[in-house]
């Protein structure tokens, strides 16, 4: 994916504040910097391609279910300042950190929730028309619950590793240690 270089500037100091606050706020257990870059980022850049791909409008909105650190969530709104982000965590600390990390990266097209994916039903004009999870659990525990926040024509995209759905649009592709990884799309 292409960026500017003020993109590849607010990366390099989003890894710098998830290495700052990593321990801490228990975000990542990588052994470097780099990995953050190599694993995490790598996915987010990978859900942007996709989206971008999959769009049929210049102005879509995107929700991140599980966000933990951001990793899918502020990767997408940098590499995608055309796409509103909704970063959607349970946890307050972290979504403490999601505020700062999105004031430190001025970053205008992020909001971040307070909730737990699932625990209320949404209106149609609540819902997204792009859903990402990862690391949320199997996959069939969490489809029917990430389902309900996408619009419906929306698309669900879920990080997976190892697997592929009969029927489904699937992104293969490989990290930097060579971990195969899927994005399903639904």
């Amino acid at each position: 994916m292409n960026l500017t270089e003020e993109q590849k500037e607010k990366l390099n100091l989003y890894a710098a504040l998830v290495w700052e606050k990593k321990d801490l706020l228990n975000l990542t257990s990588v052994a470097d910097k780099q990995e953050i870059f190599d694993r995490h980022i790598a996915d987010g850049l990978e859900g942007a391609k996709t989206i971008l791909s999959l769009a049929d409008k210049e102005k879509i909105t995107v929700a991140d279910l599980g966000s933990g650190a951001g990793y899918i969530g502020i990767t997408i709104a940098v590499a995608m300042p055309q796409a509103q982000v909704t970063l959607v965590e349970s946890s307050e600390r972290r979504c403490k950190f999601l505020n700062w990390v999105i004031l430190k990266l001025n970053l205008k097209n992020v909001t971040v929730k307070q909730e737990r994916a699932g625990e209320r039903k949404l209106t149609e004009e609540e819902k997204y028309d792009f859903v990402t999870e990862r690391a949320m659990g199997k996959i069939e525990d969490i489809l029917p619950l990430c389902l309900g926040y996408k619009k419906e024509n929306g698309f669900f995209m879920a990080y997976q590793s190892g697997i592929t759905l009969a029927g489904r649009r699937t992104a293969a592709y490989k990290l930097k240690d060579d971990k195969e990884r899927n994005l399903v799309v639904f």
